[in-house]
């Protein structure tokens, strides 16, 4: 298990989960989905935390965990974009600093998290997984390698846009590596929702474990 510490940016503060030791500079930014900082999330912190990685997972909400969709699209309604990118910044340079000269991160995002990834631009940052979310093609200005979790069924991100949304990162001359999980929806690799398949979830995250094991630590 982990703590919660605080991260700042200018005007702003925001608690982050904190979990694992990583000696090797290896660490994992994990941005939540639209329900906020809630147990699934701080639950994949921890499996990821005790495979070797440092983990940090920022709170965008402040507090704030919602459990229906409808409150969920309330509640990511006011949620502040530069904010939102301000606090994910300030977490990537957190968990940086945690790790030491040399550190090596991957951004991990769910959903409305996996925008945040996309957009995310330290450093430090190795390599980018998104669960079910992409986000604005022209903010990817980096050059990390990309691994993409889609599900076969999602109202969200539909077949095609999420494969120009992938045509669109790989022009940039970045490494994407995209999968579809049949028989799945929006949030397969979340086991509070009615959505959740274990077998799914499972291979997302062994083929996650394995993209990790290869940008961060080859």
């Amino acid at each position: 298990m982990g703590e919660f510490d605080v991260v700042s940016a200018p005007g702003i503060e925001a608690r982050v989960y904190e979990a694992g030791e990583a000696p090797d500079g290896a660490g994992v930014l994990v941005l939540h989905p639209w329900w906020g900082l809630n147990a699934d999330v701080l639950a994949f912190a921890d499996r990821l935390a005790a495979t070797g990685y440092a983990v940090a997972a920022p709170d965008l909400y402040h507090g704030d965990v919602v459990d229906t969709v409808e409150a969920a699209d309330e509640r990511v309604g006011r949620l502040d974009g530069a904010q939102g990118a301000a606090i994910v910044e300030a977490a990537l340079a957190d968990l940086a600093a945690r790790l030491g000269p040399g550190a090596r991160v991957a951004v991990l995002g769910f959903s409305l998290g996996a925008s945040f990834a996309v957009a995310a631009s330290h450093p430090s940052v190795r390599a980018v997984v998104l669960y079910y979310g992409t986000g604005d093609p022209d903010e990817a200005s980096g050059t990390a390698p990309v691994l993409g979790h889609f599900a076969e069924a999602d109202p969200y991100e539909d077949d095609a846009w999420v494969a120009q949304f992938e045509e669109a990162i790989r022009s940039k001359g970045r490494a994407v590596e995209f999968h579809r999980y049949p028989g799945t929806g929006h949030w397969f690799a979340e086991p509070s929702r009615d959505a959740y398949r274990a077998d799914a979830a499972e291979l997302a995250l062994a083929r996650t474990l394995e993209f990790l094991d290869r940008t961060l630590r080859a």
